[in-house]
């Protein structure tokens, strides 16, 4: 019995970094070789929900010590991000993310150029600031 418990715990530690990094990277090297543009939102979407669980689990990790079963839920948690029959990343990011993100005026209204904030500078600084600009490669 003992012996069938150490497996389980091995195949329980190879499965976190397997289904949190190694397959997302993958896959995100797939998704941006290929002229789809879906599966580089599900993937950049994941990215996004990751990093962010994981800053939270920084700021909460007294807390989450005291949960037995926390690894586990992430774990399933992360899954349902990763697998493409639920894309749920892109679920996620679309129904509360990029709300949130809306709400706040971090993104540009990439239909109205002109928008302007009532003190006539650029609303959204903080894209603009942390977005590269467009190179000219001809330039070179």
């Amino acid at each position: 019995m003992s012996r069938l418990l150490t497996l389980l715990s091995s195949v329980h530690a190879l499965a976190g970094p397997l289904i949190m990094l190694l397959y997302p990277l993958y896959a995100s090297v797939v998704a941006i070789e290929s002229p789809s543009r879906v599966d580089d939102e599900q993937w950049l979407a994941y990215w996004i929900l990751y990093s962010f669980l994981t800053l939270a689990e920084m700021v909460l990790q007294p807390v989450l010590e005291w949960i037995p079963i926390w690894y586990d839920v992430k774990l399933v948690l992360v899954a349902w991000l990763v697998l493409p029959q639920f894309r749920g990343a892109a679920f996620i990011y679309d129904r509360f993310v990029r709300e949130q993100i809306k709400k706040r005026g971090f993104l540009k209204d990439h239909h109205d150029p002109h928008s302007k904030s009532p003190s006539g500078k650029g609303k959204n600084k903080f894209v603009d600031f942390i977005v590269p600009k467009k190179v000219d490669t001809e330039a070179y």
